[in-house]
């Protein structure tokens, strides 16, 4: 059996361990969080270097890729540089691969994406691929890093003036401890709505889950979110806000869509090659494995399919 496992800087009550069946090859996959304990994911990555058969980075990206530039984040990459033997990924370039393509695979479940009016992307700034899909069928891409990350009360609008502040920032934001730049969730925090107007003037969101559920108001009607690494927890919370529908960018094991660090994890250890996979490769075992995002209806009645 295949053994891909995560060690994340997020909350361990949101771990989980499934085995499935790929393509009639048995895997197991496993989460562990750290709630943001540093030494305990260096602990855990050394430990299991050559046990398992992929490691995946959670919480954390090893890098930032923008463009054709790349911007390491040392501190992460800190976490992993005992690790010698096992394949490290940290879902970077599925996300490239999977957010451009997310329409495509999504929409034979779907159906035909609607043109909407604005989209809003809580972080971008490893979702770029994702930004840039969504500019395709919007009038308007409102991104809000520059509020959630640094409490900025300055939404991004579009995604190329965007990409020239990251450009900017990067370089900077590369050396900051991983506490200053991680996404919220280590610690299970409370639900803090912020910037409500934002989100309420969007018709889709687009994003990280952890972002969706610690900053939205109490109400997204009307609102088609597409998100990743959802719990059964997760899901019901957006039922209840209000949600009509919500595509996970992944399939669903046992109830929860694992992150994309995890979904490459898998991908690497099918495709057996002893390394991480290339962009063009992952396409390739993406397309053999017939992976596709999930599609929850939430809330039937208020889904709409203007155009």
């Amino acid at each position: 059996m295949l053994k891909v496992v995560s060690v994340s800087l997020g909350s361990p009550t949101r771990n989980k361990k499934v085995e499935t069946e790929i393509n009639g090859q048995p895997i197991s996959i496993e989460r562990i969080g750290t709630g943001g304990d540093e030494k305990l994911a260096r602990r855990l990555f050394r430990e299991l270097d050559g046990t398992v058969d992929v490691l995946t980075v959670g919480g954390m990206d090893l890098a930032i890729h923008i463009e054709d530039r790349v911007y390491p984040i040392h501190a992460a990459q800190k976490l992993v540089q005992d690790v010698k033997h096992t394949p490290v990924v940290d879902g970077n370039n599925l996300k490239y691969v999977m957010e451009r393509r997310v329409l495509e695979l999504a929409e034979p479940e779907y159906g035909p994406f609607p043109h909407f009016k604005r989209v809003f992307i809580p972080s971008a700034i490893d979702r770029i691929g994702l930004a840039e899909t969504m500019t395709a069928i919007s009038d308007e891409v409102v991104i809000g890093d520059l509020m959630l990350i640094l409490g900025l009360p300055l939404p991004v609008v579009g995604i190329e003036r965007f990409k020239r502040i990251a450009h900017r920032l990067m370089p900077i934001m590369g050396w900051l401890p991983l506490s200053a730049i991680n996404p919220p969730g280590s610690k299970d925090e409370a639900c803090q709505p912020k910037h409500a107007h934002i989100w309420e003037s969007a018709d889709c969101i687009a994003g990280d889950m952890l972002y969706i559920r610690k900053y939205s108001p109490a109400r997204l009607n009307a609102k088609l979110v597409i998100t990743n690494t959802t719990t059964e927890e997760n899901i019901e919370l957006l039922r209840q806000k209000g949600v009509p529908c919500v595509i996970t960018l992944s399939p669903r094991f046992d109830g929860r869509s694992f992150g994309t660090n995890v979904i490459e994890g898998v991908l690497t250890a099918l495709a057996g090659k002893g390394r991480p996979l290339t962009r063009p490769e992952l396409n390739q075992v993406i397309d053999q494995v017939q992976l596709k995002p999930t599609v929850l209806v939430l809330n039937p009645s208020s889904v709409t399919r203007e155009t």
